[in-house]
């Protein structure tokens, strides 16, 4: 149904990161349940709708890069990602990105049935748009790097546009940090290397992950998405402490891909209590009036619509 002067988005894509997922035991001091910050996350993607064609998640996705983890993970991921089945008759491409905290043998073999030690590096075509996924990661370091040979390969893969364009997905985001310094230390080295290659060509964003909450900029002229983590998140505000791990402001965000432009909007994990609202079954009602009508019921200060939602007093 289109409300307003904009049309439906052409792909949906839900960005997920860090889940840091362990089979045994808590994270962080024995704080962190993982395995129920993804499945929280995982039960908001079935409220979607529309539902994602694609789920990327950008990194760290076994805390210690165990083998049982990433099979744990398949578990948990693959049949929700099945069940979302969009107009297209499918379900939800699953884009695993390799994360400091992974492991590549490991990841390939869990993740892709294969024996590699080399960088994960993958295309994906999820209905016309291509979701690369780059391998940032430095074995035995938790900064990230690219080589020659993976930019020579990025170069090779993005010299011929996709019908949609490209999203690049990776788990150390080119970006600076200023609510965070010290994430300058573990970021991605020399990224103007990566520019150079992105430069020009048809990546229209990029999605990273490795800070633990929510922020946006862009590189190479191309917007730039750092989705919250799924397990601990960081206070970018902490009281007295260099860095502050907590457990709170979890959440995921969703891309909304349109012809000229890419709508970012971040999903929450706690349940927060609802003060006002309205049932599912208000947008057939809606859907059954001309857009006059829906303008004056929605817009006009004094119509029952807003009669009614802007009444604070308690009905008792």
């Amino acid at each position: 149904m289109q409300l307003g002067q904009y049309p439906t988005p052409t792909h949906t894509v839900a960005h997920l990161s860090d889940p840091h997922l362990l089979t045994e035991g808590l994270h962080q001091y024995g704080v962190i349940d993982t395995e129920a910050g993804l499945s929280r996350a995982l039960e908001h993607l079935r409220r979607l709708d529309p539902v994602p064609q694609a789920l990327v998640f950008t990194g760290d996705l076994a805390d210690r890069g165990d083998p049982a983890a990433y099979a744990r993970l398949r578990e948990l991921v693959e049949p929700v990602a099945a069940d979302l089945v969009g107009p297209g008759g499918r379900g939800a491409e699953v884009v695993w990105v390799m994360g400091n905290h992974d492991e590549r043998a490991a990841y390939s073999h869990g993740l892709y049935d294969a024996e590699s030690t080399a960088p994960q590096d993958r295309v994906h075509d999820v209905a016309g748009l291509r979701v690369v996924a780059l391998d940032t990661s430095v074995p035995g370091y938790h900064h990230g790097d690219l080589t020659e040979e993976q930019l020579d390969w990025l170069a090779e893969v993005l010299a011929t546009p996709a019908e949609h364009g490209t999203l690049l997905a990776l788990h150390h985001p080119p970006i600076p940090v200023p609510m965070i310094e010290a994430a300058a230390i573990i970021e991605l080295a020399d990224q103007h290397r990566l520019a150079e290659v992105i430069a020009g060509t048809d990546v229209r964003g990029i999605l990273g992950g490795h800070l633990h909450f929510t922020t946006f900029s862009t590189f190479a002229g191309v917007p730039v998405s750092v989705a919250s983590a799924s397990c601990y998140t960081l206070d970018p505000a902490p009281v007295g402490r260099f860095i502050s791990g907590i457990d709170g402001n979890q959440a995921f965000t969703m891309v909304h891909v349109y012809a000229d432009r890419l709508v970012q909007s971040v999903v929450p994990l706690a349940d927060a209590p609802e003060v006002t609202g309205y049932a599912a079954d208000a947008a057939e009602q809606l859907a059954a009036l001309t857009h006059e009508e829906r303008r004056e019921l929605l817009s006009r200060k004094d119509s029952p619509f807003n009669a009614t939602w802007e009444d604070h007093t308690s009905p008792a």
